[in-house]
């Protein structure tokens, strides 16, 4: 049996565009002389389709869709995922399936089991589980069927309480001797080995292959890596092109031997911002792109990124220098653009500025400068580069980072504007690690905008540790807390920290989610990010 694994990148509701893609692989699957296609997860509607599950025009014109792919399988196998209706119930519940076609025929549904309802998921909100688990002839083998999350459950990469069932162990009985999985499984770092743990871990128990084939591409925050996985009980034996789309023939036919796959965690994590910063612009039709460039770590960052994302020639860098404002920041921003290649302006703000505090000061006299002044110019920056938006038509990138998101060292309607927050998912540390690597081969980013201390200059001889600890102590509070819901007690024991300082982190990242709410949605890379997956009201009271 040869089985083609379509590695494609969907678009949510684009049925046209979809069916388009699936066609054009199964096309390549016949000349390649595949039995079989495999596709991802919801590959038809896109993954996940969200709240047009809930519009009954949407689901049929699914269905017309299938017919289509139905037409188009002469000769051959398709597995391909979609959101289906329960005809067999007078209520109108939805499944999460796999149709299975051969040969211009409808065989049946495979329908997910097990639902994900927590972080980014929200499965149930829509479906309802599938009822059996069976096994399908195809080309003579008895071959299993499962949907992503299906897997998850065994190998323990899912809490035991989350589900009562075992999809693997229920297959286990039924000693299939080929196991298909349609996944859309997210990216975040390090989620490529517990993936290719979950399949090896399915193949041992059930003592045959296991082919699983991911979605690529970006969707809102959430970013698709693709890397489809061949595994064997011995092994692994592929591992398709991360970060792009990728087509591979597994050919049960023959003798497979092992691979090893050493995965890059930093590499990797630039390939998936550019990805979904690319994706972003490319599936809402936008081309052009600004940001603010301020000579600091951050928005070099994003510039890079963008440059690559969207090609240097549509992405322009404004600096906005004002009183407070080094030389050496404007010097640090002109030489990273000219590296990379993008336009570069230099709009000075010190006029409007003062224009502003001096309509202000007959209604602020007697009362002390403070923060208002600071932020000020980062709302004036922020008026700037809305105005080239709505002039010229680019997307403004938000440069803010994740630690200073958690503790609110950001200025709502200033350096928060944006369409998208390229790096809002990454910590202070982690922004340092990407720009070194970065620079690994030559200097592309300025080694002054790396070694300088950060700050926002806002005032007089400002740096960020004026307000914030160390970044080091900064992070490792956020990850803990954010990422691995650790206790704050718990989190002062592990890394020896005051308890007082913590506790006051914590506070501040609380009482900021009303600023978050207002930021722009960014980029997910970790298991747990600001955008999208974590749900805490805004009006609260942390004790």
């Amino acid at each position: 049996m040869r089985i083609l694994l379509a590695q494609i990148n969907p678009i949510i509701g684009d049925l046209e565009g979809n069916t388009k893609q699936i066609l054009d692989s199964i096309q390549n699957g016949r000349e390649q002389k595949a039995d079989v296609i495999l596709f991802p997860e919801m590959a038809l509607s896109g993954y996940p389709p969200e709240d047009f599950l809930l519009m009954p025009h949407f689901l049929e014109a699914v269905l017309k869709k299938l017919d289509v792919i139905i037409k188009a399988s002469k000769n051959i196998t398709v597995i391909v995922g979609l959101p289906r209706q329960n005809k067999n119930r007078s209520e109108k519940t939805l499944f999460n399936s796999a149709a299975v076609i051969s040969d211009c025929k409808l065989l049946g549904f495979q329908d997910k089991v097990l639902l994900p309802t927590y972080d980014i998921f929200d499965e149930r909100r829509y479906f309802e589980p599938g009822a059996e688990m069976k096994l399908w002839d195809i080309c003579g083998k008895k071959v299993a069927i499962t949907i992503c999350e299906d897997l998850w459950q065994h190998s323990g990469f899912v809490l035991s309480t989350f589900y009562r069932r075992d999809p693997v162990l229920e297959l286990k009985q039924l000693k299939p001797n080929l196991l298909l999985n349609l996944s859309s499984s997210p990216y975040s770092m390090h989620k490529f080995n517990n993936r290719l743990q979950v399949c090896l871990k399915t193949s041992a128990t059930l003592k045959c292959p296991v082919l699983l084939c991911n979605q690529v591409g970006g969707n809102d925050s959430l970013i698709f890596d693709g890397y489809s996985l061949y595994v064997t009980p011995e092994g692994l034996v592929h591992c398709c092109k991360g970060f792009i789309e990728d087509k591979y023939i597994a050919d049960l036919n023959k003798k497979s031997t092992t691979i090893r796959v050493i995965q890059h965690v930093l590499e990797d994590l630039y390939k998936a911002l550019v990805m979904g910063l690319k994706d972003y612009f490319n599936k809402l039709g936008f081309k052009k792109a600004c940001l603010g460039l301020s000579g600091g770590i951050d928005s070099a960052l994003v510039a890079c990124i963008a440059s690559e994302a969207l090609g240097s020639e549509n992405v322009l860098a404004i600096n906005m220098p004002s009183r407070f404002s080094a030389p050496e920041s404007a010097r640090d921003a002109k030489q990273l653009c000219d590296t990379i290649g993008i336009q570069y302006k230099e709009i000075s703000i010190e006029s409007s500025f003062q224009s502003y505090l001096d309509l202000l000061r007959p209604h602020f006299q007697d009362v002390k400068a403070d923060v208002t002044e600071e932020n000020l110019q980062a709302r004036i920056r922020g008026m700037i580069l809305m105005a080239f938006s709505n002039k010229f038509g680019y997307i403004v990138l938000s440069t803010g980072n994740k630690s200073e998101l958690a503790v609110g060292y950001s200025t709502l309607y200033g350096d928060m504007v944006g369409g998208v927050g390229v790096i809002n998912d990454l910590t202070k540390q982690q922004v340092y690690a990407l720009s070194n690597w970065i620079n690994r081969d030559k200097e592309i980013i300025p080694l002054n905008t790396i070694k300088r201390a950060p700050t926002a200059e806002l005032r007089l001889n400002q740096k960020d540790s004026d307000s914030l600890p160390d970044y080091e102590v900064l992070d490792n509070v956020v990850c803990s807390y954010i990422e691995e819901h650790l206790s704050p007690q718990q989190i002062a024991e592990k890394f020896k920290y005051d308890l007082q300082l913590v506790d006051d982190l914590i506070k501040r990242i609380h009482q900021n989610e009303y600023k978050r709410r207002q930021a722009p949605p960014g980029l997910r890379v970790t298991e747990k990010a600001f955008s999208i997956g974590r749900r805490f009201p805004i009006v609260q009271r942390w004790t």
